[in-house]
């Protein structure tokens, strides 16, 4: 797991927790900036998860033109 699929994942956990604590008082602005933090931190860890496997793919690929 690279840097940034390990802080999207913490900026999606600390949104979910942000937006059930929103909904449990109430808080609609609470709830907003969770769910926005949330789906932030999914994109994130989803591009970094790309991105490694990119990095993965052309390793393969460059093995492969040497071996």
């Amino acid at each position: 797991m690279t840097t940034q699929e390990t802080r999207g994942t913490v900026k999606k956990i600390t949104g979910k927790v942000k937006e059930a604590a929103g909904i449990v008082t109430g808080n609609k602005e609470l709830e907003q900036k969770g769910a926005k933090q949330r789906a932030q931190g999914e994109l994130e860890e989803n591009v970094g998860e790309l991105r490694r496997k990119a990095g993965d793919l052309a390793d393969a690929v460059a093995k492969k033109i040497k071996g």
